[in-house]
């Protein structure tokens, strides 16, 4: 498996896309009679007007009146962090209950379209909850600094986070999972919205229990679906996207396609359109070669290979619908899954395919905030010209236009990926240290000076190795530093299996482009 595998949120597109793991939207449905009211948005375009202050005590994104949060829930721990939105653990005062709360700073909604982009995500978090498999909604405040969105706490990890846990598991519960997740598809469709961003870090489990349901969060790229409309915006994230929304013209069928991609990660450990590159993943799921014949697909059943197939088949029109493909022999309850546990193999490949670039990605940093001057005098120009407002970071607007003045020939869909790539504290802006790293050339990793500085920014003790203390103290600056990506780093990077990271395991790690 590649060793070059990013969070799979290569393509951003939304100005509210706090994606999954990294701020989880969750909620809940219980509402005591003492909480402030949910706010139920008009979507019109009179809205924007409505949302006009009436007085200093008004939020213009929501209409209502301002309300202190800590007045009705104690605001505790961070649980995640995403592009526009951090997420807090909270308690309810009145209740005792908990809940997470994702706070959006009113600052980073700098247009219109940001205000509206949110307005849409809550009227859709309201109009699904109370399905099967989606995060409940419990409500909207807003205060002078910021939006909040209340929901349930979903407190049992990302879906591939548990399945690597259990350390083996059959095409039964990959069924069971399979499931759950076309269900969210066909409940989203039924109710008009599309999805749009659907992957595994937007499925979380409820709770640690084994037998826990997954829920569906983070509808921040979602809409409502309007009968006969073609869609064009480029969404979603590179691993997931369907070939028609590369090619700018699509409906709800993509979900489809990206729920079939998740399925045939759980069954086969690696994304079926593989690249080192975003540019490399797209040409590969425009060719849409879909690999059913390699090792482990040999040993998984023929009924799991037949729906994959029919999720993943390119021309929308022939693809199998999510309402159909619940009626699937081997994805109905008590169908032909077998419980035959899946080659473990598989889940070796889901742990490197899952937790890889989370350290290369810190390496990379590292190596770009130790260049010299010389090195980056070019880069340094580049960040000045673009970042036209003198304000120390590069918004999207001025990357697209900065790229553009400078002759590059990127295109919307590559800019948007360098952005949501650079972006690697999710503040939605590229600062200074962020635009090097994604912009050095990667023949920096051929300088031995450079991987050296690298490693020894871990090696705190010097001792020739990093230990797994020293991993959990460099990855938790980033929102890494659980036990579980640490184990899996180690797991992947580690080939002597000592326990700790010594400096060539580090070099293969950082050089190695894709395996098999």
């Amino acid at each position: 498996m590649g060793l070059c595998f990013r969070k799979p949120r290569d393509v951003p597109i939304s100005s509210t896309s706090a994606s999954g793991s990294e701020s989880p939207p969750h909620h809940s449905r219980q509402v005591s009679n003492n909480t402030q009211e949910p706010y139920v948005p008009t979507p019109s375009k009179s809205a924007s007007s409505k949302a006009t202050p009436s007085s200093k005590d008004t939020g213009d994104i929501l209409g209502k009146r301002y309300v202190d949060i800590n007045s009705i829930y104690v605001i505790e721990k961070e649980l995640g962090r995403g592009q526009f939105g951090i997420t807090y653990l909270c308690t309810e005062k009145a209740t005792g209950r908990k809940y997470a709360c994702k706070s959006i700073a009113r600052r980073k909604l700098v247009n219109q379209k940001d205000i509206e982009d949110v307005r849409r995500e809550i009227l859709i978090l309201q109009h699904l909850t109370g399905q099967p498999n989606i995060v409940e909604f419990k409500g909207a405040y807003e205060d002078k600094q910021n939006l909040y969105l209340v929901m349930e706490l979903c407190s049992g990890g990302e879906l591939f986070d548990r399945i690597i846990a259990k350390g083996s598991y059959s095409e039964r519960e990959a069924a069971s999972i399979g499931r759950q997740i076309v269900n969210v598809v066909h409940a989203c469709h039924f109710m008009g919205v599309m999805h749009r961003d659907l992957k595994p870090e937007n499925f979380l489990m409820v709770s640690k229990d084994d037998n826990s349901p997954i829920k569906a969060t983070d509808f921040g790229l979602s809409v409502f679906i309007e009968e006969g409309k073609v869609y064009r915006d480029i969404v979603g994230s590179a691993y997931y996207v369907a070939p028609e929304v590369l090619h700018r013209s699509y409906g709800k069928e993509m979900d489809v396609w990206s729920a079939g991609v998740i399925l045939y990660i759980l069954l086969g450990g690696a994304p079926p359109f593989w690249a080192e590159t975003e540019k490399g993943i797209f040409e590969a799921i425009l060719a849409g070669k879909l690999d059913l014949k390699s090792p482990p697909w040999p040993s998984i059943s023929t009924g799991a290979k037949d729906l994959i197939s029919k999720m993943l088949t390119m021309e929308p029109k022939k693809r199998i619908t999510a309402a159909e493909a619940l009626e699937h022999p081997w994805l109905k309850e008590d169908g032909e899954a077998s419980d035959r546990p899946i080659d473990s193999a598989v889940l070796i490949r889901m742990k490197q395919f899952r937790a890889m670039n989370k350290l290369k990605k810190l390496a990379l940093k590292v190596i770009a905030e130790n260049l010299s001057e010389e090195e980056i005098k070019g880069l340094k120009q580049m960040f000045n010209n673009m970042d036209t407002d003198k304000s120390g970071s590069i918004t999207l607007d001025e990357l697209k236009t900065g790229l553009s003045r400078l002759g590059s020939k990127l295109t919307e869909i590559e800019i948007k990926q360098l952005m949501d790539a650079a972006d690697v504290d999710k503040s939605g802006t590229i600062d200074y240290h962020e635009f090097i790293t994604a912009t050095m050339h990667r023949h920096r990793l051929d300088k031995e000076e450079n991987l050296r500085k690298a490693f020894q920014y871990f090696d705190k003790d010097e001792s020739g190795f990093i230990t797994r203390d020293e991993l959990r103290l460099a990855m938790a600056d980033y929102g890494m530093g659980d036990e579980a990506t640490i184990d899996e780093v180690i797991e992947d990077v580690d080939t002597d299996k000592d326990g700790k990271i010594n400096y060539e395991e580090f070099v293969a790690m950082m050089r190695q482009g894709t395996t098999s």
